[in-house]
């Protein structure tokens, strides 16, 4: 019965740091900057198709590499498509690359990371040792290996960055759940006969979770590197897809005849990269400020 009511106690008790990180993360001006550029960047590409004022593929041939006006706020390409509507279109591709590559890493890796840390011995042998095989690889050469394998193409892309960033939230997870195993309430629930099962996902999982969406925050941004460095190297998304790195990789050869053909990509690219950035800082010094220190 003891048991049971400082379990519940636990519970109860969650919600409470949780406001507490909330009104932490409200007084950083530069957190708050950062959370507007990824909302902005999200809204975009949610309303691109009532945004964007021509198609992404309409070409003009007599109007390639106009440079910014009126008709065209970002002037147009090589084949006379309007930059803004693929940079809107691009942010979509991006964003969508970013989040879904980081929700399969952290499904996986905290998967792995729970089962290394709460069973040990030869499980969190072999775990931690395939987890240090892929960390002895640069991450960017990892992908590219992976996608070579696989072959180009976005949605390859997509699985290749989600497995080269398994191993930083499995790590993650597994060091959290080798202190949390150890509370007394984790103790007294193995004491009463509680299963693996329910006591991982019940109360270990829940309360390791901080971390991972301070991790979770920042490795978007880096997914959102990764996969415009697969576009322009043309692992990564096909022509004529509207993604940043292809943006950036069919426009280097008009970088002195218009320049603004990568400016407006890479600005794109940049923003939403210091936006999560910004972000995640933020969540790390409200979330988990130890971990910062």
């Amino acid at each position: 019965m003891a048991t049971e009511q400082t379990l519940t106690e636990v519970k109860t008790n969650e919600a409470g740091p949780w406001r507490d990180a909330w009104r932490s993360f409200k007084k950083s001006k530069i957190s708050l900057i950062g959370a507007g550029i990824v909302l902005l960047f999200i809204i975009l590409a949610i309303l691109a198709p009532l945004i964007a004022p021509q198609g992404i593929n309409e070409q003009n041939l007599t109007e390639r590499l106009q440079p910014p006006s009126a008709d065209h706020w970002f002037g147009t390409d090589d084949f006379g498509r309007d930059i803004f509507s693929r940079v809107l279109y691009g942010a979509r591709i991006s964003l969508w690359v970013g989040f879904f590559s980081v929700i399969g890493s952290i499904v996986v890796g905290s998967l792995l990371g729970i089962l290394a840390g709460y069973y040990g011995r030869w499980v969190d042998t072999i775990i931690s040792r395939i987890f240090d095989i892929m960390l002895a690889f640069p991450s960017i050469l990892l992908a590219i290996s992976i996608v070579a394998v696989l072959g180009p193409s976005l949605q390859n892309a997509l699985i290749a960055i989600a497995i080269v960033n398994i191993p930083n939230f499995g790590r993650l997870i597994r060091s959290k759940v080798l202190s949390i195993k150890q509370e007394e309430y984790i103790t007294s629930a193995k004491a009463i006969g509680m299963k693996d099962t329910r006591i991982l996902f019940r109360h270990i999982l829940p309360n390791s979770m901080a971390p991972v969406i301070v991790q979770g925050t920042l490795a978007i941004a880096t997914a959102i590197i990764e996969a415009a460095a697969l576009g322009f190297l043309g692992l990564g998304a096909q022509a004529p897809t509207p993604e940043w790195g292809k943006m950036l990789a069919d426009a280097r050869v008009y970088l002195v005849n218009a320049p603004w053909t990568m400016i407006f990509p890479g600005i794109a690219i940049m923003l939403t990269v210091l936006g999560f950035n910004l972000m995640g800082d933020g969540l790390l010094d409200a979330l988990d400020p130890k971990m910062k220190n």
